[in-house]
Parts: C-alpha cells; structure tokens; sequence
C-alpha cells in the first residue's frame, strides 16, 4: 500500500500532525505540577484537553467536507500552535487562562485523521487497498498514545514541560503542513451533499454504532487506572507503565495479522459484532489474581483484537455516511472515542481501578453493536 505515490507521505504527516493527542495531557501534568499545582487540578487540565476534541472534530471535519481540506486544517493547526505556545511561555499559574488554552488547544485539532480517511479512496487503486489503509491508519493510534507521552516525559525530565508542550504545538503545525499541500489533499472535494443539519449523524444506525464506540473507548480509559491499581497491589510499578504498552503493542500486530488475512470482500456487520464479542470475552482472563507476567500475556488478548475491531467499525462507519459527510464522520468517531476514554478513566478510578470495568464496558459495545443496530449502508438506504 505504502508503495502508492502519496501513501507514505500523508500517513506519516498525519501521524506527526496527531502526536500533540499523545503529548499534551502528559506535558500538561507536569507543566502544572512545576508550577505548584495538585495533582487533581493538574488531572482536571488532562481532561479539559480530552474532551476539548469531541466538540471540534466533528464541526472542523463538517467544514473540510463543505470547503475541502486545506482551510479547517490550516485553521485548527494554528488554534493548537498558539495555545501550546502561550502555555510554554506563560505557564499554568493562571488558571483561567490555562483553561482557556487548554480548550482551545483540544478542540483545535486538526481534522487529519478524517482527511486521511477520506483521501484514501482517491490515491489507492482499490478496496482491498483501502482496507488495509484502514487498518494501519487505526494501528498508528497505538504509536500515538504510545510515542507522545514517552516523548513529552523524556523531553520535560531532559529539559522543562514548556519543551514537551513547545515540541508538540511544532509537531502539529509541521504534520499539518505537510499533510495539507500534498496534492490529494489540495484537490480532494467531497460529494454533493443535501442541506442537512444532521450530517452524518442521519443515518438511524450511525448513532448506536457511536455510542457503542464510546464503550470501546472506556475500555482503554479503564486499562490505565487498571494499571495503576494493579501495579499497587503487587508492588510493581512498572506494570503501570508495561501494561498499556503490551496491550498497544498487540494492538499493533493484532492490525498487521488483520491487515494480512482479511476476507476478499468488506466486512459485514456480523462481523463487527463478532469480534466485539471475542474482544468482550478476552478481558475475562484478566479477572483471575495472576502473577504480572501472565498479567501482561493476557493483556494481550483483548489488546491483539483492539485494532480490528476498530477497523471494521470505521468500515462500517464509513459506509454508512451519507454522501459529502465522510470527514465529519470520523470526527465523530474520534469524539466518541475521546469520550469514553475520558468516561472510563473517571469511573474506574472511583471502581477501585478493577479489570471488571473494561469488561462491562467492552460487552455493553457488544451488547450494542448485536441488538441495537440495523447497518446498512447510507447509499444502499438512498437507493431504496
């Protein structure tokens, strides 16, 4: 796939563009903490910036799919840039400022991930190509969520928090950059879209797909309280840190194995709701009192099949957007997500940080995705 004339390219700028997602709560912590701050206030900061992109995804990605691409991302890369930049310079003692900035820097985001996805269909020559786009693209979120905090804490213990947030304000405009004068991306329209306030939320079964991605979410949000609490408990503290690494990292080969086996045709929505059901099923294992090291072979389990769920979700997201609204629709996907990872990380730590939350979580999505949902393709609804 990545042999295709611009495939690297904008893979590569979207990922640099994103790294601030994985970079900024850290930096933000530690830049609050330098300052005298609690660790709560400190935390409370981490979250603003969370949820801050669940309300500007979906509307930057409403304006790419109405004015292309160029504008909403050169407008959000700047949002980020300035904001990161006045918390470098000025610090967080200011706390109302701080808040401000650090909304502003979350909803600002740039819609990258949803121009990625739009844009594959437009450089790769067929589905089986986009497919397998669909799932690398969902494999370097791992690397995001993996790489930014790494980067941010060597980067403010080697120097200062202000060049962890510097570091990821330039990373943002140079993906950005990037990404937006790649001739794809200068060119790309969307389809002819009705007027309709709804966008991609029409669809009746886009809305139960979303909130069960939201569940999925809460997954992840659970797994790093769950971390923590475990590595308490067995007086290990570097499980904290292992335990959402391995799980990123089976997500990563989960993907590759997907990407090298997966069927002829688009998957169907059996088998989304299949593997819902199997990822629900691998967190049972981590309810059992293990040793850390087989803690972390079974956190492998649900982490190999997070990345396939993931894509066959987007898959199915994707088709069921109505023409013109592909980029808000994974924006939408992204706010679910950012959503229930900030609902899971809030409600397993008052849990006790128990494995039974990404378990309830994980089979509430199944629960959805089973149940609730009628998939059919928006264009296949319009036709009939």
């Amino acid at each position: 796939m990545l042999r295709h004339r611009y495939c690297s390219r904008l893979l590569i700028a979207s990922v640099t563009g994103r790294l601030s997602l994985g970079m900024a709560p850290v930096a933000l912590i530690l830049a609050a903490k330098a300052d005298g701050h609690s660790l709560a206030t400190a935390s409370i900061l981490a979250a603003l910036y969370g949820i801050a992109p669940a309300l500007g995804l979906p509307l930057l990605g409403r304006l790419a799919d109405h004015r292309g691409l160029p504008f909403p991302i050169y407008l959000g890369a700047g949002l980020v840039a300035t904001a990161l930049s006045v918390l470098a310079l000025a610090g967080t003692a200011n706390l109302p400022l701080t808040a401000v900035c650090v909304l502003l820097a979350g909803a600002g985001c740039p819609p990258l991930e949803g121009g990625l996805r739009s844009l594959w269909p437009t450089v790769l020559p067929d589905d089986a190509h986009v497919r397998t786009a669909y799932t690398l693209d969902s494999s370097t979120q791992e690397i995001v969520y993996v790489t930014g905090p790494a980067l941010a804490i060597a980067l403010a213990g080697a120097v200062s928090p202000a060049a962890a947030l510097t570091l990821a304000a330039a990373a943002t405009l140079a993906g950005s950059l990037a990404f937006a004068t790649a001739h794809p991306a200068r060119t790309w329209r969307a389809e002819a879209r009705s007027s309709d306030r709804l966008g991609a939320l029409r669809p009746p079964a886009m809305r139960p797909l979303l909130a069960a991605l939201v569940f999925l979410g809460a997954t992840i949000g659970a797994l790093d309280v769950a971390g923590i609490a475990t590595a308490e408990h067995q007086n290990a503290a570097w499980l904290a840190g292992a335990l959402p690494a391995t799980f990123s990292a089976a997500g990563i080969l989960g993907g590759i194995l997907f990407a090298r086996f997966q069927p002829a045709t688009a998957p169907r929505p059996r088998h989304l709701a299949l593997i819902a059901a199997l990822y629900a099923a691998c967190w049972l294992p981590l309810l059992a009192p293990l040793p850390a090291p087989l803690l972390l072979v079974a956190a492998m389990l649900p982490g190999a099949l997070f990345v396939p769920l993931l894509t066959v979700a987007s898959l199915t997201l994707t088709s069921l957007a109505p023409p013109g609204t592909s980029t808000e629709a994974v924006g939408w996907l992204s706010s679910a997500m950012r959503l229930g990872l900030a609902a899971g990380t809030a409600l397993a730590g008052p849990l006790g940080g128990h494995f039974a939350v990404p378990l309830l979580a994980a089979t509430l999505c199944t629960l959805l995705l089973s149940t609730r949902m009628s998939l059919r393709p928006a264009a296949a609804t319009a036709t009939a």
